[in-house]
């Protein structure tokens, strides 16, 4: 019998497998609808889940507050549209891994530890492995640019999600953004799905997306974060690039290189890294978005 710990990392790997899979068969729409066209319905279907589920007090927010939370949203939007057109270029693994590195160098940024610059070290060397690899055509340049920015983006909303958290409990903060995030990707989405995003079966398709990319895993995650030490959660979601990998390779068909793999193991290990020998903290449930993968 698994005990409490257990299975609230047992909901962790499944909130990451979900993401992940949900972005590979994200990934299978794109002919259809486009990445942007996707983007929006997933981000449309997610807020109006979250939305219904969280109901949040946006009445007497200060200017202040709106600034925030519209930043928290902008962010969350710029970083779901930057990453599937990314992975409109990159196999699923790689343009995970890439987008790692955001998190990972608030992370060390963070530290004054000489040991963190190991870390660092192994992150920039598989990212560079990556970004240097032109085997995926002429298009993995820019793919590796929109990853590059996807990991940006994630950084920011890290650094967003505590004060988003202080303005508005968690996952009411996340709805707003959620919500945001959609008007930020209607013009993109409409000019490249247009009327086919309101077909049925990619309106389908679109909330199947939504529910394995975003309502699914973030349920699962807020619920482990209360049960598990943010190092340990920290520790379970540094595999995420490697469970995107195994995803493309089973949905989408891809191939891993040696130096894809390579790559990929350096920016896990960075990551576990940090998590095993940095500071253990507890887990403020009003600010626990800033661990989940917003992707």
């Amino acid at each position: 019998m698994l005990d409490r710990s257990g299975v609230a990392q047992l909901m962790v790997i499944g909130g990451i497998a979900s993401t992940q899979f949900g972005a590979a068969f994200a990934d299978k729409l794109f002919d259809r609808a486009g990445p942007a066209g996707v983007v929006l319905l997933r981000l449309a279907f997610a807020a109006l889940i979250v939305l219904i589920v969280a109901r949040p007090r946006v009445r007497g927010r200060t200017r202040a507050d709106w600034r925030v939370l519209i930043g928290f949203g902008l962010v969350l939007g710029g970083m779901n549209w930057s990453f599937y057109e990314a992975l409109d270029r990159l196999p699923l693994g790689v343009a995970v891994t890439i987008e790692f590195a955001g998190p990972l160098v608030v992370t060390i940024a963070g530290s004054r530890r000489a040991l963190d610059l190991i870390w660092a070290v192994f992150a920039a060397t598989g990212v560079a492995l990556l970004a240097l690899d032109h085997s995926h055509g002429r298009s993995s340049l820019g793919g590796v640019g929109f990853a590059a920015v996807a990991g940006v983006c994630w950084a920011a909303y890290i650094l967003l999600a505590q004060r988003a958290g202080a303005v508005l409990p968690g996952v009411q903060a996340l709805a707003v953004a959620l919500a945001v995030g959609t008007l930020l990707v209607i013009p993109a989405g409409w000019h490249e799905g247009g009327s086919r995003l309101l077909q049925p079966a990619v309106l389908g398709a679109g909330l199947a997306v939504a529910l394995l990319s975003s309502v699914v895993p973030y349920s699962l995650e807020i619920i482990a974060l209360r049960r598990l030490p943010a190092a340990a959660f920290g520790l379970l979601m540094s595999v995420e690039p490697a469970v995107a990998a195994l995803a493309g390779v089973l949905v989408l068909d891809e191939r891993l290189s040696a130096r894809v793999i390579v790559a990929l193991l350096l920016v896990v290990a960075a990551s576990a890294g940090t998590t095993t020998y940095g500071r253990r903290t507890a887990v403020d449930a009003e600010v626990a978005p800033s661990l989940v993968h917003p992707d």
